[in-house]
């Protein structure tokens, strides 16, 4: 395949999880007329992001895979002929939760599924409280579009998933993400911050030769504990190229579905022209198994 149409949808959520995904659902409807093959969701799109609280009550929200929101996903896959990349907050266990993303084939299948490894503890952000990182490893998925390397959210900030990615054969780098801006933050510090979140994925891109999908929540999330303002995510969805270059970008307060052609080939001439994998001294990296050298 040379070209790749793919459908990233950007949305704001509501606290019904069955509102979200009639919305979802009209929105894969809405980018599979234009073309999308592959669509890529936001993170834990089926609810409020739920983490900016600590509470024991939101475990409710978790499903097991397979169960009602994989048959939902799935059926619409199969209904649109599409691979769809959606994030889910899996139950495996009492007392043992995942942030999952779970990839669908075209006929509704599941094609894989990716737990999130690196899981941030953060005023707002209490993910550890919910999440047991993931055990899957770094391991990209196969679908009739081609092979993808999902990680999700606080992963894409490290290269060394987006790297064992593109070393099993990855075609495209997929970020499901939720992330915004904190209130007393000011406003050139936000702009900083949400540049670094492109920047650093745009890295990924140029390291690794390899296109890169980040696909993140929208709008304002109130804090129910009221030790915060909430998150204002910051939206700002994009994909780039292989050599970090921005194909498209959403806006970072808007809802908005967004269709972007990405060429599959052309990661083939740039890891000739910038042949990375080639060079890397494998023999010299053991020590990046250490968390930190003295």
């Amino acid at each position: 395949m040379k070209s790749l149409k793919v459908g990233l949808i950007q949305q704001r959520c509501v606290a019904d999880v069955d509102t979200n995904r009639q919305k979802l659902a009209a929105n894969i409807e809405d980018v599979v007329t234009r073309g999308a093959e592959l669509v890529v969701l936001q993170e834990l799109h089926n609810s409020l992001y739920f983490c900016q609280v600590e509470s024991v009550n939101n475990f409710d929200l978790a499903e097991p895979i397979p169960g009602p929101s994989t048959d939902f996903y799935g059926t619409l896959a199969r209904k649109f002929g599409v691979v769809l990349v959606t994030s889910l907050f899996e139950r495996r266990a009492a007392g043992l939760y995942h942030n999952t993303a779970v990839v669908f084939e075209k006929d509704g299948s599941i094609a894989g599924k990716y737990r999130k490894m690196h899981i941030p503890d953060d005023p707002a952000y209490y993910e550890k409280f919910y999440f047991t990182p993931g055990d899957l490893g770094f391991h990209p998925i196969h679908t009739s579009v081609g092979t993808l390397g999902v990680q999700v959210c606080w992963d894409q900030w490290y290269p060394e998933g987006a790297r064992l990615m593109a070393l099993q054969g990855a075609d495209l780098l997929i970020y499901p993400t939720a992330i915004g801006y904190e209130s007393s933050d000011v406003p050139e510090e936000q702009e900083r911050q949400r540049e670094a979140w492109t920047t650093v994925q745009r890295g990924h891109a140029v390291a690794n030769g390899l296109p890169v999908v980040a696909v993140n929540r929208v709008g304002l999330e109130e804090d129910l504990s009221g030790q915060t303002n909430g998150i204002q995510f910051w939206g700002s969805s994009f994909v780039a190229g292989p050599q970090g270059e921005l194909l498209a970008r959403a806006s970072n307060s808007e809802e908005e579905n967004l269709v972007v052609t990405v060429d599959l080939e052309h990661s083939e001439q740039v890891r000739r022209w910038w042949p990375f994998l080639r060079d890397r001294r494998i023999e010299e990296f053991a020590s990046l198994s250490k968390r930190f050298i003295d």
